[in-house]
């Protein structure tokens, strides 16, 4: 998590900031800086949160009840509602839950969009815990194949 960001002297640079960045030296860093102009030297400060992603909590709760499949639906809805390309989540599921590990570029070719809209898209269901990336493409989560198997459940 960022906690703060401050624009500093490149020679205020301290052996702190020269051990967080990896270097040996502030010169070192300053060798590396772009210099000139409006340009500025910022120290963003970073904490590690030991926190399980809550996402992929979600991802992993395969006990949906009715309302919760009611409540995936409605908000999966809406989401196709307000899309300027029409709806796309029902067939986006199907597609990585047919193709899952697929490129995020052959799976949009594939259904006539472009990539960046696309993967956006998806952030979207993984947003609600349907979806997980992988290093290459995507798969269904626990959750999200526990929703499409309710959805074809007499």
């Amino acid at each position: 998590m960022v906690h703060s960001v401050e624009i500093i002297d490149p020679c205020h640079i301290s052996s702190a900031d020269v051990t967080a960045a990896g270097y040996e030296t502030p010169d070192e860093i300053r060798a590396h800086l772009v210099s000139g102009g409006d340009r500025h030297v910022y120290r963003v400060g970073f904490s590690h949160i030991d926190e399980p992603d809550p996402r992929d909590e979600l991802a992993n709760n395969t006990s949906l009840t009715p309302g919760d499949v009611e409540e995936i639906s409605k908000r999966l809805h809406r989401l196709d509602r307000s899309s300027k390309h029409g709806p796309w989540t029902a067939q986006t599921l199907a597609l990585i839950s047919e193709y899952p590990t697929v490129r995020a570029p052959d799976l949009a070719l594939s259904v006539g969009r472009e990539t960046a809209p696309f993967k956006l898209d998806v952030r979207k269901l993984k947003n609600l815990g349907l979806t997980l990336s992988l290093k290459r493409g995507y798969k269904l989560s626990p959750r999200g194949q526990a929703y499409l198997d309710a959805q074809t459940e007499p």
